[in-house]
């Protein structure tokens, strides 16, 4: 039997990472609907119907100015929402892509949705308020690269 209620949200999120192995994060606004004045990942909600590489790329491009280079599929996770995000009132299931990217421009230009944005290693962005999936994408990229 299938509920109405019960509605799944798609949204991606993407590390972007520099030469030197250190990444983007960037903080939401203090109105920021969820995880308000805490350090983010680019990315966000995909659009019905969009393609998930474009949806990437768009959200990459709006929120920090950016474009992309190697952009490549690093994990996706699966839950049910947290207190954090009871704004989303009709969404109760969310499934995020995590990325993998490298700029291929340099000038950080935010969006009205970010107030602050810096360069980090992956130890660093661990210490920062910041969504457990969003930790988790981290610590998953820093395995990665210890093993490269």
């Amino acid at each position: 039997m299938e509920d109405k209620n019960k509605q799944i949200k798609v949204s991606q999120k993407a590390i972007l990472y520099d030469s030197d192995g250190k990444i983007l994060t960037i903080r939401r606004t203090e109105t920021a609907p969820t995880w308000s004045l805490c350090w983010d990942l680019p990315g966000g909600a995909l659009d019905y119907g969009e393609d998930i590489k474009y949806g990437i790329t768009r959200e990459i491009r709006e929120e920090t100015g950016l474009d992309v280079e190697e952009l490549s599929v690093m994990d996706v996770i699966s839950r049910l929402k947290d207190k954090e995000e009871e704004s989303l009132t009709a969404v109760r299931y969310l499934v995020t892509i995590c990325y993998t990217a490298q700029p291929t421009t340099t000038e950080v230009i935010l969006s009205h949705e970010h107030d602050d944005f810096m360069w980090v290693t992956p130890d660093e962005f661990q210490q920062l308020k910041a969504s457990p999936r969003n930790k988790k994408f981290v610590e998953i990229f820093k395995s990665m690269q210890a093993r490269k």
